[in-house]
């Protein structure tokens, strides 16, 4: 198998969650086929397949048996599902510059985060499956609807026939109209027994109708017949609905956009675009590609992209995501993301794989339905049997309750249940700015009760300010500078940044520097000059002679005003010290506000010195936790979380091992690699405020799996009762069914609206 590759199909017309596993239960037993996935929402099917084994044509005629419609997926552009209903070009993008982990010369860090990245079940497969072609078109033209209208004046010539005819005629004509509806129905049960899956909708559906023809139920059997077509046609509206906030993301990113080469502007798909064109934008155009901006100023709305609804002023050198909207000048941009891996595309992909990180209710409920369909068909059997057999009842009667047993007997509403409200609860966030990798990280984010927060980039801006420059004496502010530029060049820290800037400003050029080496925990050092030279945290400079005695008191005072020192020093020779600050985020005080009142613990864990950190964490009123290396971070989340689960937020560079030891770890960083992939959730918009809003929009998650799973299982205990009782017959029964499943997706659609940023 070490030659096996990955496949993937997009497979359309699958409407819930019976659908997956009928998919999946008849392709995973193929030889040569391994790992298969199935996902609903993104209508995705992937495997691993041995070389030499199964042909891939094979899979597709399986599939295609089930009375889907498959085709390989190729790209890497955002959704196959996507892809089907047209957009030619993927997504937008998002390439702000790499936010930091707190540093503060408590010690630069460069370690970057690494990515960390399962089925829908069901017990009954599928039902009558549409067209990619239906997408987009009224009810009445798509295939289920055709169906819905064929069985519908089946049912009515039948009517109209038996009104005009005898009883016997009439019972002929309906006979005729439930066989020719149930015909199709029939077709994929048989399809579906032949590949090893007895218990499906579809099955239970003909032995219902057969058997309620031969207890001369004929009217009762062709209705059923034809309510089962219309909930079909609901389930699959229902569906259809639950992915267009996926599909929506995909559109945002315009078809063509201008190329300018060699002075000249031509028209080009977007999809085409290579990294390093040049494209031109026009006021009231979408962004075409994730880009930086080397020519014009102006408003950009991201409002489509983050959810941000205040337009931001951008200029050259400012990086901007595809989809985005120039509201005021044309701009020109450099392509610096190639279509496939433009942050919308990104985004669609986290959010589709997304379906396979499912979360423990989910696989219990899997697992609870994989037994509860062959349990109720038992039961069936011997609601039939046993009174007719041990106390002479009649036949007629217990046989058709029996029948209406059968049709309740289809768990498609609970095992939907979970998977629909996860799908919607993906997209809504995905779309304010928020992303979660799949229903175990809502379930877990839902169950938070403290988190824990990195300070540089993430409750600060990551934008520091020089604000003093102390030097001992007969050393120049000039020769400082330039030792500790020469130190910091090539360092994307923020610190370093700030440093850099600050000598630029000055006019004062870096020395020229080798051999530059990360200290963790400390700072780091280089040969600038020809000779070594520090830029280290005071401390670290204390134990090594790299801080004058005198500048001790004034690190100190410095320290107290909430500003980071940094000292500067050659090998037993002080330079002086670097004071800068980073200002707390302007959401950040009440963002934590609204983390205590939702009756959460938040804790600051810096690197920085405790004076730094407590005057941060005085000003924001949270807990501190000071001089923290990244191992010190990773304990102390540990620990914490001894009380409960805890939540890790940080910019996704430096606090990596942090983030993977949490709970739940949340990356803020503007759409970057790191930010989108390190973590279990992202937060695009660099707003402190969206923490709880994630946490809102995850625990408004799990109060909607609760009720779905409550009005599934309630509906059918209740029409359980009443079809043994001989109270509700069998077109009650598929409303039951198909009603029960269309309720809880549409329950779950309810997540598209809500706003997790409203706090009452």
């Amino acid at each position: 198998m070490s030659n096996a590759t990955r496949r993937e199909w997009t497979v359309s017309g699958m409407d819930c969650a019976a659908c997956t596993v009928k998919v999946t239960r008849a392709v995973e037993h193929l030889p040569g086929v391994s790992e298969v996935k199935v996902a609903l929402m993104s209508e995705r099917l992937s495997l691993t397949l041995a070389p030499q084994t199964t042909d891939p044509g094979q899979i597709e005629a399986i599939v295609k048996r089930l009375g889907f419609d498959i085709a390989p997926r190729t790209g890497g552009g955002p959704a196959a599902s996507a892809r089907a209903t047209g957009p030619g070009a993927p997504g937008h993008g998002q390439s702000h510059g790499p936010g930091c982990a707190d540093h503060d010369h408590s010690g630069h860090s460069a370690a970057s985060g690494t990515a960390a990245r399962q089925d829908a079940g069901h017990a009954s497969p599928g039902h009558v499956h549409d067209d990619p072609a239906d997408r987009g078109k009224p009810w009445y033209r798509t295939a289920k609807g055709r169906l819905v209208i064929f069985t519908g004046l089946l049912l009515a010539l039948a009517w109209v026939f038996s009104a005009l005819a005898s009883a016997t005629w009439g019972y002929w004509a309906f006979t005729l109209a439930c066989l020719i509806g149930l015909a199709p129905v029939a077709k994929r049960a048989w399809e579906a027994l032949r590949l090893g899956q007895p218990f499906t909708i579809e099955s239970l559906m003909t032995v219902a109708a057969v058997g309620a023809l031969f207890i001369g139920a004929a009217e009762e059997a062709a209705l059923v017949v034809f309510l089962f077509a219309v909930g079909e046609v609901l389930e699959g509206v229902a569906a259809g609905k639950a992915r267009d906030g996926i599909r929506a993301l995909a559109k945002l990113v315009p078809k063509t956009a201008l190329l300018e080469e060699h002075g000249k502007i031509r028209e080009v798909p977007a999809e085409s675009l290579q990294i390093g064109q040049q494209v031109l934008v026009r006021p009231g155009d979408r962004i075409p590609a994730d880009g930086e901006i080397v020519e014009g100023t102006g408003g950009i709305d991201e409002s489509p992209v983050t959810g941000e609804s205040v337009p931001v002023t951008r200029g050259p050198g400012a990086a901007v995501f595809a989809g985005s909207i120039n509201t005021e000048t044309a701009l020109r941009i450099v392509v610096t993301r190639a279509a496939s891996d433009n942050t919308i595309s990104r985004i669609v992909r986290l959010v589709e794989e997304a379906e396979d990180a499912r979360a423990p209710t989910e696989r219990f409920i899997d697992r609870f339905s994989r037994w509860y369909m062959p349990v109720i068909v038992a039961v069936a059997a011997l609601v039939i049997l046993v009174p007719p057999l041990a106390m002479g009842a009649d036949w007629d009667t217990w046989v058709y309750r029996g029948l209406a047993l059968l049709l309740i007997g289809c768990p498609c509403a609970l095992v939907i249940s979970v998977p629909a409200s996860i799908a919607s609860a993906l997209s809504s966030g995905a779309r304010k700015g928020l992303l979660m990798k799949g229903g175990a990280v809502i379930e877990a984010t839902a169950r938070v009760s403290r988190i824990t927060f990195d300070k540089t980039g993430t409750l600060t801006h990551g934008k520091p300010d020089v604000t003093d420059i102390v030097t001992v004496p007969g050393v120049a502010e000039s020769e400082l500078l330039a030792v500790a530029a020469g130190v910091e060049t090539g360092s994307g820290h923020p610190l370093a940044q700030a440093i850099l800037r600050c000598a630029a400003q000055a006019g004062i050029e870096a020395l020229p520097a080798s051999d530059a080496r990360i200290l963790v925990g400390r700072g780091v050092v280089a040969e600038a000059g020809g000779a070594k030279a520090w830029v280290s945290s005071p401390r670290h400079a204390m134990e090594v002679g790299g801080i004058d005695p005198d500048h001790i008191a004034r690190a100190t005072a410095l320290e107290a005003q909430g500003k980071t020192v940094v000292a500067v020093f050659r090998a037993g020779r002080p330079l002086g010290l670097i004071a800068l600050r980073d200002e707390p985020r302007g959401d950040a005080a009440d963002a934590i506000s609204q983390i205590k009142a939702m009756g959460i613990s938040p804790v600051m864990l810096t690197g920085d010195n405790p004076r730094t950190a407590a005057a941060i964490a005085g000003q924001l009123g949270m807990e501190y936790r000071a001089e923290m290396m990244p191992e010190d971070k990773m304990a102390a989340i540990r620990n914490i979380g001894e009380q409960g689960d805890v939540m890790m937020v940080g910019d996704g560079i430096n606090d990596a091992p942090a983030l993977k030891q949490a709970a739940v770890g949340v990356a803020m960083g503007s759409g970057t690699d790191v930010a989108l992939e390190t973590a279990d959730a992202a937060i695009l918009r660099d707003r402190v405020a969206d923490v709880p809003a994630l946490i809102r929009l995850a625990r408004a998650t799990m109060r909607n799996i609760r009720q779905n799973v409550t009005l599934a299982l309630g509906l059918k205990a209740v029409f359980l009762v009443t079809s043994v009782l001989g109270i509700t017959g069998l077109w009650v029964a598929i409303l039951a069914d198909t009603g029960a499943t269309v309720l809880v997706t549409l329950n779950a659609l309810r997540l598209l609206r809500y706003d997790p940023a409203r706090t009452a």
